[in-house]
């Protein structure tokens, strides 16, 4: 599954929060968001602009790895 080239920092944290993620804190342009969901575990997201390739595929490889899902899946998960 192709990732979505126009996902922003927001549009990921909202996608997210449908696994339990919440925005812990923020620093500068950087969202912390953290889930208790299967053991804690903490992820910190971009908000300026949409997200690059690189910098989403990171973040969504870390969050499947936490779920123990495969990243085709997690994107099902979230509808992206």
């Amino acid at each position: 599954m192709r990732l979505p080239r126009d996902l922003s920092g927001e549009g990921l944290a909202q996608a997210l929060s449908k696994l339990g993620y919440r925005a812990d804190h923020q620093t500068g342009s950087h969202l912390r968001l953290t889930t208790s969901s299967e053991g804690e575990h903490h992820v910190t997201v971009p908000r300026h602009g949409f997200l690059r390739i690189g910098t989403l595929s990171a973040i969504l490889a870390d969050v499947a790895l936490h779920f123990g899902n495969d990243r085709e899946e997690l994107l099902r998960r979230l509808g992206l």
